[in-house]
């Protein structure tokens, strides 16, 4: 797959190519490690023994910590300087076998998957690397699960088969999606969404959420207080657009427009005319008290917006009180899809902003009954 994104015109930086130099003849890399694990770590011509290192620490986990101790950090500082080193408009692609067990996804704009079935991974190290069995499945087991992987891979790529058939995938990904997101975050902009179109409730929302969570937190940093799924995605069994809706708390509006740069940066360039919420006359009727500022995802192939309110605003109040109500009430859930599917259909051939705006009424009558649903069960928004 990396091989055929850089054919397509990637910049490819391969994390196990930069392990190996990190550690070649004369460097400290190779001394930090026959300090570790002895001269046996060498081969007669003084290069690393891979086979033999290998031997050692995926049969040993306090071995391999070590290991990754020395070359993790060298080949960290590497990577970052390949990847400044790339032009502004490159797609930057980084092959990394460890990206799940480092934690690294939410570092990365998107995360891609190979997959494989186990066996045609221990048939593949023993055939094309020379591996022992034993030594091969040793490998395996010392790395993330499938549903490891599946949690952060926002792409998973099925490589059980032929080469072409991968090619094929990598190339669809290419045109469809890598390319024009690349171009949508050097120029600030999100992709044109079209109309709204209400799908069936989708499992997946919430670990989608969630890997949008680890990288607006990322960026965010301590401006952050928290950052949550709200929205219907957020509502199981609600069928809904196929967006997903986060609110990042502030402390002011002055930390929201100083996140605009790391969030766009992230994937998230501002929506600038989209700084304020409809006021809710029974709960505050102030205007001043429902700015916020709002975010959209760059990437055409995850919709998602990002409401950044400050904490304690009726706004914000009522962004984590209105999924908490529709979860606890069937019938306020019901009434809502059956709003939202109308008004869909009446608003096919138009802006998605009016759509938004036609749900605008039900959202402020309803927040009487939301909030009389909270008095009663003692509901109140956990403070950051």
């Amino acid at each position: 797959m990396a091989g055929r994104l850089a054919a397509l015109g990637a910049v490819v930086i391969d994390a196990d190519r930069l392990a190996r130099e990190v550690v070649a003849p004369g460097t400290e890399g190779l001394a930090e490690v026959v300090a570790a694990f002895g001269e046996g770590v060498l081969t007669e011509d003084g290069e690393l023994d891979r086979a033999a290192l290998a031997g050692i620490v995926f049969a040993d986990e306090g071995a391999r910590q070590r290991l990754n101790a020395i070359i993790h950090p060298r080949v960290g500082q590497r990577t970052a300087e390949l990847m400044a080193a790339a032009p502004p408009e490159a797609v930057v692609v980084y092959d990394v076998p460890l990206l799940v067990e480092n934690r690294m996804a939410a570092g990365f704009h998107l995360a891609v998957v190979v997959d494989a079935p186990v066996e045609a991974r221990v048939r593949r190290l023993v055939d094309a690397r020379g591996m022992s069995e034993a030594d091969a499945r040793a490998r395996i087991a010392a790395q993330a699960t499938d549903d490891q992987r599946r949690a952060v891979a926002d792409v998973w790529l099925d490589n059980s088969g032929e080469p072409g058939d991968v090619h094929a995938q990598v190339d669809a990904l290419w045109v469809r999606r890598l390319l024009p997101y690349e171009e949508n975050l050097r120029l600030r902009r999100y992709p044109e969404r079209g109309a709204p179109r209400i799908a069936p409730y989708d499992p997946s929302w919430p670990e989608q959420a969630e890997r949008l969570v680890a990288r607006v937190r990322l960026a965010a940093g301590e401006r952050a207080l928290r950052v949550d799924h709200i929205g219907s995605t957020s509502v199981p069994g609600l069928a809904a657009k196929d967006v997903i809706d986060l609110q990042v708390t502030v402390a002011s509006l002055a930390d929201a427009d100083a996140l605009a740069e790391p969030l766009a940066e992230a994937g998230f360039p501002p929506l600038p005319d989209l700084d304020r919420d409809t006021p809710h006359p029974a709960v505050d009727p102030d205007p001043e008290h429902w700015r916020k500022r709002t975010h959209a995802s760059a990437d055409p192939g995850r919709w998602a917006n990002l409401h950044l309110r400050v904490v304690g605003s009726p706004g914000w109040r009522y962004a984590l009180l209105f999924p908490a109500w529709l979860r606890a009430d069937e019938a306020a859930r019901a009434e809502y899809e059956a709003l939202k599917r109308r008004l869909a259909e009446e608003h096919a051939d138009r802006a998605i902003v009016e759509y938004g705006r036609a749900k605008d009424p039900w959202f402020v009558a309803a927040s009487t009954r939301a909030e009389e649903w909270a008095a009663r069960t003692g509901w109140t928004p956990e403070r950051p």
